[in-house]
C-alpha cells in the first residue's frame, strides 16, 4: 500500500526526486554552459519540480530572477530541454532520466493578488463590523464563601 502526502497527492519518492531534480537543474544553470543566446545572462529561480508517477517526465516551475516577462524565458528553456535532459542523467542517479519541461510559476502573483485583496478598503470595510460584533464575555464574580 502506498502512502500519499496529504492534499498533494504526489507519493513521498516523487517528492524527493522533484526536489533532486530541483538542485540539479539549479547546479546546471549556475554552471552557465547553455549556447543559447536568450538563455546568457539571464538569472532563473526554480520554485518546484513535479514529477509523474512513473518518474519519466517532470515539470520544472521557474520564474524570471528579480522578476519580469517569464514567457520567453519558458520558451528558451523547453527549447533547450534535450540539454536539460543530457545534463540531468549526469547529475542525478535515476534508471531513466525524465522529460522535462518547465512552465511558469504563478504562485507570487497569486499570492500578490490575495494581499491586494486582503487590504483593499472594501474588504477591510467588511471585516471590521464582524470584529466588532463579537460578544464580550462577562468577568465571573467570585463570592468569598464559593472557594473557587
Amino acid at each position: 500500500m502506498r502512502k500519499r502526502q496529504e492534499g498533494s497527492g504526489r507519493s513521498p519518492r516523487q517528492l524527493r526526486v522533484g526536489e533532486e531534480l530541483r538542485h540539479a537543474l539549479v547546479r546546471v544553470l549556475q554552471r552557465g554552459h547553455l549556447h543559447d543566446p536568450q538563455l546568457e545572462n539571464i538569472q532563473v529561480t526554480v520554485t518546484e519540480v513535479r514529477v509523474s508517477p512513473d518518474l519519466r517526465s517532470a515539470t520544472a516551475y521557474v520564474t524570471r530572477f528579480g522578476g519580469g516577462d517569464t514567457a520567453e524565458l519558458v520558451s528558451a528553456l523547453n527549447h533547450a530541454g534535450g540539454y536539460f535532459r543530457t545534463e540531468l542523467a549526469h547529475e542525478v542517479n535515476l534508471r531513466m532520466a525524465p522529460t522535462i519541461r518547465f512552465a511558469a510559476d504563478t504562485t507570487f502573483e497569486q499570492a500578490n493578488r490575495i494581499q491586494e485583496l486582503l487590504h483593499d478598503p472594501r474588504v477591510a470595510r467588511d471585516l471590521a463590523p464582524a470584529a466588532e460584533s463579537k460578544p464580550r464575555r462577562r468577568a465571573r464574580k467570585v463570592r468569598a464563601g464559593d472557594g473557587a
